[in-house]
């Protein structure tokens, strides 16, 4: 297996816009599982490092090549940026050893004309990376953050309207750090079971600390596989960001309540809704397509909860046999995302100012259908992951001004390292400033 060769094809179909980066390095991670786990850590570090980089990686080719990055052949330009990215942030590989393996691949996928100018320009940086020339902050802050931090320009000047300098350069760098996995402990464990849960984690080598935000959420480094994780198949555990977990976290769930996820997949949020049931109640997941609702159903299955529905549903839609049905309606809406780049990142590549402007208009129309669903007094969590004002704030001050909702405050409920952020419409999570994703949330009440 030439795992070199692997990343070039997944770099290749990701930028070509085929395959999500999250989605495509799941699968095959999962397809070549019988690789040593260093194998596939360089196979995920190499794709991550080199999609996150790539704005900063075309920047320093174009320094040294005569042919610009978006002159290249589609294939030579993903080999290029994964090769200067493995010169410029991986020591441990040998620099001539990666300029080698880049003429072989060029030759390999029949570039063989091309060897000696693959060969030359990565030659030529590792002589002079050291005295690479980048943008000073001082005279030009917004090319400064889009190269160091590899962001495209509308985005930076995007952030910077909305947050300003010093938290704007916070957030950049936020979204660079690297994302260990975090976990949702079952809170029906008891004392005993969860810690012997944790011991036979520590037996596995993973690196266990607990999450400051919520008793039950775990940060792990060094899993080979979140399957391989003892207590996977026994359904103890879920993956998820502590941002997600405050959904439920604060919806104020009671035995016996009524839960509608409207946008649910993969199903964190209804899972973590019907475990605080504890056995009572129902809670109803929809998605709007047959694959993402097989995985909610999968999730609950594995996490052994038997008060969960799975359906597939377009948010869209009215449905009025759930007219004033729920006590709680969690609306997770699609959104741009930006508030996750540093786990999905390329969609900092796919996104342009018009893709922010039409997922506010879908958001809207979700919300316009959704709102029914919630009984008088009942609860509604608008929440999203992203870092942007027209898709949270602005939406939840529609929301009060057009149905008939009033905002909650949710400072009983919200951890405390948080509490102080909360605005009059809703909390605002930011990467590089809270230890979670970037992620949005408001709870309202229905009134009237």
């Amino acid at each position: 297996m030439n795992t070199r060769d692997l990343v070039l094809s997944m770099l290749k179909e990701i930028y070509a816009g085929n395959e999500f980066s999250h989605i495509l390095l799941r699968q095959v991670l999962e397809k070549y599982d019988y690789l040593e786990g260093n194998e596939k850590a360089f196979i995920k570090r190499l794709t991550e490092g080199t999609l996150e980089r790539t704005i900063e990686l075309d920047y320093v080719i174009n320094q040294f090549s005569n042919t610009t990055v978006n002159k290249m052949k589609p294939l030579i330009r993903a080999l290029m940026r994964m090769s200067v990215y493995q010169i410029l942030y991986m020591d441990s590989i040998p620099d001539s050893a990666v300029c080698n393996e880049a003429v072989k691949l060029a030759a390999l996928h029949k570039f063989t004309s091309l060897k000696g100018f693959v060969n030359g320009v990565l030659r030529n940086i590792v002589r002079n990376k050291e005295n690479i020339s980048y943008p000073e902050k001082e005279k030009d802050l917004m090319k400064y953050l889009s190269i160091t931090y590899s962001l495209p320009e509308w985005m930076v000047e995007h952030f910077l309207k909305e947050h300003g300098k010093e938290k704007t350069e916070k957030i950049c760098k936020g979204l660079l750090q690297e994302r260990p996995v975090t976990v949702r402990i079952k809170e029906s464990l008891t004392a005993k079971e969860k810690q012997q849960l944790l011991e036979r984690w520590k037996q596995q080598g993973i690196e266990i600390n607990e999450h400051p935000y919520l008793p039950y959420a775990y940060v792990l480094e060094k899993t080979e596989g979140i399957k391989n994780m003892a207590g996977f198949e026994e359904g103890m555990f879920a993956v998820q960001d502590v941002s997600s977990m405050c959904v439920a976290h604060v919806a104020g769930i009671k035995p016996g309540m009524q839960v509608l996820d409207v946008c649910a997949a993969p199903g964190g949020k209804a899972t973590h809704a019907a475990e605080k049931l504890n056995g009572t109640g129902q809670v109803i997941a929809r998605d709007l397509t047959g694959y993402k609702v097989d995985f909610i159903q999968e999730n609950a299955d594995r996490l052994q909860i038997d008060n969960l529905w799975a359906e597939e549903w377009d948010a869209c839609i009215f449905d009025e046999s759930k007219e004033q049905w729920a006590d709680v309606v969690f609306c997770d809406a699609p959104c741009s995302g930006l508030g996750v780049m540093g786990k999905k990142r390329d969609i900092k590549y796919r996104l342009t100012p018009d893709s922010l402007k039409e997922v506010t208009a879908l958001q809207r129309d979700i919300l316009n259908t959704v709102w029914k669903y919630v009984k008088k007094d009942g609860i509604l969590v608008y929440s999203t992951c992203t870092i942007n004002k027209e898709e949270n704030e602005n939406q939840v001050q529609w929301i009060v001004e057009n149905l008939p909702f009033e905002v909650v405050s949710m400072k009983e409920e919200l951890p405390e390292e948080v509490k102080a952020d909360e605005g009059n419409y809703g909390l605002q999570l930011l990467p590089g400033i809270h230890e979670t994703d970037g992620f949005f949330l408001c709870k309202l009440r229905r009134i009237g």
